[in-house]
């Protein structure tokens, strides 16, 4: 249920509302829009003798209901698109976000030469994993904290602000020390405690699409994020499980405009994952810009061929270049009015 006040409602009516609904066992969680304040009633009610309860209240113009489960995720609470800003960059403000790097950070060189490649090709933010979820337990499993303290050098020479995954919420404290965005990856979508964790913290999180998730599944895995507290939350669509072999997943490009309709939350394509072979990275990438993807995350490595993890969907480093000046393109003149 949402409660929307009159514009110009005073702050008294706002808290009489909220007293009024939190007074039923309910919680609230009020969005103060441009003209008029919205209060979003979170909790199983009653909504009939709610409404009765609340309508003669000063400055209560009208109540509506939620027609989807998730709530704070939803544009009926919250109409404005939501720009997440990390390090002086935003992501869903019209600017095409390009966040790329190695699969897993492997070395300091490395990484500080993937680092400039990128940031002179024109992405401002660097990914580079450091807990490695593999389907092996034989298979490179990540480089841990020694990992994060390469990023945070990294980001220190560069400027580029630093996005990696965290797999399990014993890490998650240590990991905001260090960067600028918390990665929830496919397989931890439906991880609901982790989802909690990362939501009492204050970094940006960005949360990936399960392999096998339904875009109504994927949102509500967000408003765990959201009703913990932390409003800045990016989605990510990379890819879904399907009968096709040829790829690694199928891109759900559809994905962007449905989301985009029902919700205010900024998504952005992993084309890498989807394809899983670098020769269609580039071409999924273009197709998630024309679909209106506010960004983009790409693998990067300088020999994909010695990568310790994904060599085979990593662009190397003039690929990734060659790509930049592609999307780079497009998204200019998709984005200049006519």
């Amino acid at each position: 249920m949402i409660v929307v006040l009159r514009a110009g409602a005073p702050e008294a009516d706002v808290e009489r509302v909220k007293e009024v609904i939190e007074g039923q066992g309910l919680r609230t969680r009020v969005v103060v829009g441009e003209v008029k304040t919205i209060v979003c009633v979170l909790g199983v009610s009653d909504r009939d003798s709610l409404a009765r309860l609340i309508e003669p209240l000063p400055g209560v113009e009208q109540i509506l209901t939620v027609l989807h489960p998730f709530k704070l995720a939803s544009r009926e609470l919250h109409p404005e698109d939501t720009v997440v800003t990390v390090g002086g960059r935003t992501i869903g403000a019209g600017e095409l976000a390009v966040i790329a790097g190695p699969c897993a950070v492997e070395s300091e060189e490395m990484l500080l030469e993937v680092a400039e490649t990128v940031r002179e090709a024109g992405a401002h933010f660097l990914r580079g994993a450091i807990f490695k979820p593999r389907t092996s337990p034989y298979s490179f499993q990540g480089l841990k904290e020694r990992g994060l303290e390469i990023l945070a050098r990294v980001r220190e020479r560069t400027g580029l602000a630093i996005v990696t995954e965290v797999t399990s919420v014993v890490d998650v404290p240590m990991a905001a020390q260090y960067v600028d965005v918390i990665q929830v990856g496919a397989r931890n979508m439906q991880n609901y405690p982790l989802l909690e964790t990362v939501g009492r913290f204050s970094r940006p999180v960005l949360l990936k699409r399960g392999m096998m998730a339904s875009i109504e599944e994927w949102l509500m895995s967000a408003e765990y994020v959201l009703d913990a507290g932390n409003p800045a939350v990016i989605l990510c669509e990379r890819g879904i499980r399907t009968f096709e072999t040829y790829t690694r997943n199928t891109l759900d490009l559809s994905a962007v405009p449905v989301v985009k309709r029902l919700s205010h939350l900024p998504i952005i394509v992993d084309p890498s994952h989807a394809a899983g072979d670098r020769h269609y990275v580039t071409a999924l990438a273009k197709a998630a810009v024309a679909c209106g993807a506010d960004g983009l995350m790409v693998e990067v490595h300088p020999d994909p061929s010695r990568a310790l993890s994904d060599g085979k969907q990593s662009l190397d480093l003039e690929g990734f270049r060659r790509l930049m000046a592609e999307v780079t393109m497009l998204s200019k003149m998709l984005r200049t009015p006519a």
